[in-house]
């Protein structure tokens, strides 16, 4: 994959001397104090930026991890913490030196908002992977302001030309929010290992991540069965996409499928059985890990020997995938489940979300702001 030619190395690195202006937001102060209405500053446009009003923002289970700091050792959360990756909007204003988008325009941005852009990741289209660290939406260090980024539970962002995403306007905006994560991050990894007709694929979870996963992988052609423990979810996963539902706590279920599938999705966060899936594969097949389980999972050698079994991880994809995705999903009417919240239900939401309680994916209408 070649990588967009507008990703350059960029024009201008930190400067402590940007304007900025005031920006409404919902942000955490601390591990444990509700997010709270606060003010923050976003820099004036430089002439590669754009600018653009958020109009939706979906919220992500990492929003969650992060303003609560469960990522200490790896990532820890700097506060003030205003989360969000998930955002479409509108664009406002845009740079002398900016081709690609024009005031009135819808846009979007998902998890990154700048990469070194000169590594071999970055110059093979993979910003998402950047060997110096990508820039992401929020939480991350801002090199143009100093401090840290900050995300989309706010009215505006200002983000570089080459990490803005073009959004089709016959879309539903607000269920096309959770794909600038949800989506490309299932997306992603059925395009790497070339997902499609004549292959069975399956989908382990139904929640935020796996839901987008059936219905990417149903546009794509494949046989799709769902792995769930909950035997409830059935008729929603064959609403979603899904041909089959394999309820994975049943062993005789589970067994009439070995050694049948081209490629399974896990997409559970949780711990959980990784064997009985690996179990599952067909030769040569893989299976990829999107879920985040926060513990090391146990993994015998031998699924992984006999039948030359893999077992990969994959991450979100770069700017030109995610264009990619953006557009495959409106050709094929995808867009996600949503529940839409204003921002000030967002901690309630928290609390559902750490249940499991929705289906599948919040979405802020950021103008409930005001």
């Amino acid at each position: 994959m070649n990588p967009p030619a507008s990703i350059s190395a960029p024009e201008e690195t930190r400067s402590t001397t940007s304007k900025t202006y005031p920006v409404k937001s919902y942000m955490a102060h601390s591990t444990t104090s509700p997010l709270a209405p606060g003010t923050i500053q976003r820099r004036e446009p430089r002439p590669q930026d754009v600018q653009i009003e958020i109009l939706y923002c979906g919220v992500c289970h990492s929003d969650l991890h992060q303003t609560r700091d469960d990522w200490h050792d790896a990532l820890p959360t700097v506060y003030p913490c205003v989360p969000g990756h998930e955002i479409v909007g509108r664009v406002v204003r845009v740079g002398d030196s900016v081709k690609k988008f024009k005031e009135g325009d819808l846009a979007a941005v998902g998890c990154m908002v700048d990469s070194d852009r000169t590594c071999e990741n970055c110059r093979a289209g993979l910003e998402q992977y950047c060997q110096n660290m990508a820039t992401f939406t929020y939480n991350s260090e801002d090199k143009v302001l100093g401090g840290v980024t900050y995300g989309g539970y706010s009215s505006s962002i200002v983000v570089d030309e080459a990490f803005v995403l073009k959004v089709s306007d016959k879309v539903d905006l607000a269920a096309t929010a959770p794909l600038l994560c949800a989506g490309i991050t299932t997306y992603s990894p059925m395009r790497h290992w070339k997902v499609g007709k004549g292959q069975k694929v399956g989908i382990v979870g139904l929640g935020g991540l796996g839901h987008m996963g059936v219905k990417i992988a149903h546009a794509l052609g494949a046989h799709v069965v769902l792995f769930t423990t909950s035997p409830n979810k059935a008729t929603d996963a064959r609403r979603l996409g899904a041909d089959e539902v394999v309820v994975s706590n049943n062993a005789d279920d589970m067994l009439k499928h070995a050694g049948s599938f081209h490629f399974i999705l896990d997409a559970v966060s949780a711990e959980h059985d990784l064997n009985q899936y690996l179990a599952l594969l067909k030769r040569d097949g893989t299976m990829v890990m999107v879920g985040a389980p926060s513990k090391p999972l146990p993994v015998s050698v031998f699924n992984l020997i006999l039948g030359r079994h893999s077992l990969a991880g994959s991450g979100i994809g770069g700017i030109q995938e995610t264009q990619e995705m953006l557009d495959f999903c409106a050709q094929h009417g995808i867009t996600a489940d949503i529940e839409m919240i204003n921002i000030q239900q967002i901690n309630q939401a928290y609390e559902r979300l750490l249940k499991g309680d929705v289906k599948y994916r919040f979405v802020i209408d950021v103008k409930s702001l005001g």
